[in-house]
């Protein structure tokens, strides 16, 4: 089975030209990291979540097969959107538990500069997203980044590769973005 990073984008563009077979020669090979995404998410909830790491890989698939029309430019493309999908299909479920306590015992969950390198901490991801959605309508370029690197999983290099930028603009945005979201998340 090919593997390589060139024939996953030539496998995205088949699909986005319609090859329903090219998806599934694709599923297998992106399926690793996908599942390693989210792990990555799932070891960041709280112990008894209603929501499996595969649940989240097979509701992540449904999302992005009605995706087929995008213009996918390459794997680390199709990986950003992949986190963005599980980004919201997480936050959707955060929401919902959060309405079923509404009024109950909701506990404050305090987001640390570290937490968004050290997924043993707990992490709102409501709030988080909500704060993310902010950001981005002043810099949307720092919340792409803290997307990609935080959901997303890449690295410095891809994440600079991706949005066209120099590593260094990557991790200078990645910390003032985190300093900015740390003093937004404690008010």
């Amino acid at each position: 089975m090919p593997s390589g990073p060139g024939e996953v984008t030539r496998l995205l563009h088949s699909w986005a030209d319609g090859d329903q077979a090219a998806l599934d020669q694709l599923i297998p090979i992106v399926y690793a990291e996908l599942h390693r995404l989210a792990h990555r998410y799932m070891s960041k909830e709280r112990a008894g979540h209603a929501l499996m790491t595969t649940e989240l890989i097979h509701e992540a698939y449904l999302k992005l097969a009605d995706l087929h029309s995008l213009d996918l430019q390459d794997r680390h493309h199709f990986y950003a959107i992949s986190a963005r999908q599980m980004r919201r299909i997480l936050v959707d479920h955060a929401r919902a538990r959060n309405a079923r306590k509404r009024g109950g015992d909701l506990r404050e969950v305090t987001f640390e500069e570290q937490s968004l390198e050290a997924p043993e901490q707990d992490v709102d991801l409501v709030a988080l997203d909500e704060a993310l959605d902010l950001l981005a309508t002043f810099d949307e370029r720092k919340a792409k980044i803290i997307e990609l690197r935080f959901f997303g999983g890449l690295s410095v290099a891809e994440t600079a590769d991706l949005l066209q930028i120099s590593r260094d603009t990557v991790l200078r945005d990645w910390r003032l973005a985190r300093a900015w979201l740390v003093c937004r998340m404690k008010t």
